[in-house]
């Protein structure tokens, strides 16, 4: 029977994807799919202060018409015009506000050192919310990977590059970032969604500290 500290390790990993997920653009597969019983799901898992927004987030999600959620979203993350919460590192670590700042350069040598490519497919910038996520799951799981199997060497470059990436990057421009969220939002979910990344992403912070 595997052990709690091992199923937390695997629901942190879960969160990271499901949190990721729900910053692309929303669509009905969303609940289809399962997306936030699922979260809800690894929130249990995880840590007991996280569920009641995990469940706040499924439930807005169910009772706002997607048609209404894709024109926050639009208004939040793309514009038209002024984009009103911008979804990339740079933007809030940078002095100069752009993107493909300094600081995406700096976070495009540690996908290197971790060995971690994007789809060639996909459009968006490396320093989105969605692609640091993801990316943060991916440390995650290899490090359960590499506890599972006894590879402490594993372990421990892994987790070296996980608190440097959340320290210099991710963990830095996430309150700022969710903040600027929640101060925008027209819909309760994306207020939700902000609260949830902010938290989640703090204690995954402070564990490392």
């Amino acid at each position: 029977m595997m052990q709690p500290e091992m199923q937390a390790a695997i629901a942190r990993e879960e969160v990271c994807r499901y949190l990721a997920a729900c910053y692309y653009e929303p669509e009905a597969a969303f609940e289809e799919e399962g997306l936030f019983d699922s979260l809800v799901g690894a929130a249990q898992r995880l840590d007991d202060a996280l569920v009641p927004a995990a469940r706040r987030l499924a439930e807005q999600f169910r009772t706002t018409p997607v048609e209404t959620l894709l024109l926050d979203y639009t208004r939040l993350f793309l514009g038209p015009t002024e984009i009103l919460a911008k979804p990339y590192g740079s933007v809030w670590l940078d002095e100069e506000k752009t993107l493909m700042g300094e600081s995406t350069m700096a976070l495009l040598e540690i996908f290197g050192e971790a060995d971690f490519e994007m789809n060639e497919e996909f459009k968006e910038l490396p320093d989105h919310v969605a692609v640091e996520l993801e990316f943060l799951y991916l440390l995650n799981f290899r490090e359960n990977e590499a506890a599972l199997a006894g590879d402490s060497d594993g372990m421990a470059r892994t987790r070296d590059i996980r608190e440097r990436f959340l320290g210099g990057h991710l963990a830095r421009w996430i309150p700022p970032f969710t903040e600027a969220v929640s101060a925008h939002a027209q819909t309760p979910f994306y207020r939700e969604l902000a609260a949830l990344t902010r938290r989640f992403v703090g204690m995954e912070f402070a564990r490392g500290r």
